[in-house]
């Protein structure tokens, strides 16, 4: 029996089903911890639950043809993980892992529920494949900006994201690749070449934004 009774109102989606359906996703539904550092899933393993995440953020990355680790989307509160609902629909295994990035929390529904939501709730079935829509179109511009743009470009773009309004990033040349799926010697030239142009200033363990604009000169290539 889940705890909070409300979890189903951070869901648009699910907010807005029958009350015959929220009845069941309360009744049959767990809430779930995991602190910061957890594999939630993992390749080879097939999911028992749909998980819907109520707190904090969840990286789901995978390794790719060429050995490199790439960050494939996060899921964040209010979402729901689309790999573990392919799985299900699928009744196959994990093809990659999902890392918590914070401490999270998440309401888990058992396997048979949603089988027999999809089945029989038409406005369940329509949450589920909106959120397959949005993520499928997430992924196809992924793909486009490995496949076609410059790492350059990728890379000054990715470090105005992660700065937010702070110039400091605590990041490694590693993270960074796995970021944009590329290997760790390509960013270390890059960011080498950034710091000469005065753009960043590197130390261990982060790198420094010393001139925006001129990174995000840059980046606005990035479509």
């Amino acid at each position: 029996m889940a705890q909070d009774s409300s979890w189903l109102d951070r869901f648009a989606g699910l907010s807005k089903l029958e009350p015959a359906v929220k009845a069941q996703l309360l009744q049959r539904s767990v809430i779930m911890a995991a602190p910061q550092g957890s594999v939630i899933f993992g390749p080879g393993k097939s999911p028992e639950n749909m998980l819907f995440l109520l707190d904090g953020t969840v990286r789901v990355q995978q390794v790719s043809e060429t050995g490199h680790d790439i960050v494939l989307y996060r899921i964040e509160a209010g979402e729901s993980c689309v790999l573990t609902t392919a799985c299900l629909l699928a009744y196959d295994d994990y093809a990659a892992e999902g890392i918590a990035e914070t401490d999270v929390q998440a309401a888990a529904i058992p396997r048979d529920l949603f089988d027999d939501l999809v089945a029989q709730s038409k406005s369940f079935r329509n949450f589920v494949f909106a959120a397959f829509s949005k993520r499928i179109t997430d992924l196809f511009l992924m793909i486009d900006q490995v496949a076609f743009q410059r790492i350059d470009v990728r890379l000054a773009d990715k470090l105005l994201k992660l700065s937010g309004g702070v110039d400091r990033i605590a990041t490694t040349h590693q993270n960074l690749a796995v970021e944009l799926g590329t290997a760790r010697e390509v960013v270390s030239r890059q960011l080498q070449e950034f710091q000469r142009r005065g753009w960043i200033a590197q130390a261990r363990g982060s790198v420094t934004v010393q001139d925006r604009a001129g990174l995000a000169g840059l980046a606005q290539h990035h479509s």
